[in-house]
């Protein structure tokens, strides 16, 4: 019996490629706005994110949503994704390794 693939994606703040279930998805719609799509089915482009502080906090520092989504990311989007973020990690402790970030 053939094994499932699994799909692969890599993170933009650490760059390791892991499987797309155990990232967040960053997601720029037609329109310019950009969010976290905890779903993974939001239209537009996506960029993928380990669901670690470290590696969120090298994506904002690095500026690195500007290059994946080819448009200007501004400082104030940056603090919309790090409280939907902050959020996601409170509310699921699991993933993030365990609280809060700070």
């Amino acid at each position: 019996m053939k094994q499932k693939k699994i799909p692969m994606r890599r993170c933009v703040g650490c760059y390791e490629s892991k499987p797309k279930k155990d990232l967040l998805r960053i997601v720029r719609s037609r329109e310019g706005q950009i969010c976290l799509d905890f779903t993974g089915k939001l239209n537009g482009r996506g960029a993928y994110v380990c669901a670690d502080a470290g590696c969120f906090e090298k994506m904002i520092k690095g500026n690195k949503l500007s290059r994946e989504f080819e448009t200007e990311v501004g400082a104030a989007t940056y603090e919309a994704l790090r409280t939907q973020f902050e959020k996601r990690t409170e509310a699921d402790g699991s993933k993030s390794g365990g609280g809060a970030v700070g």
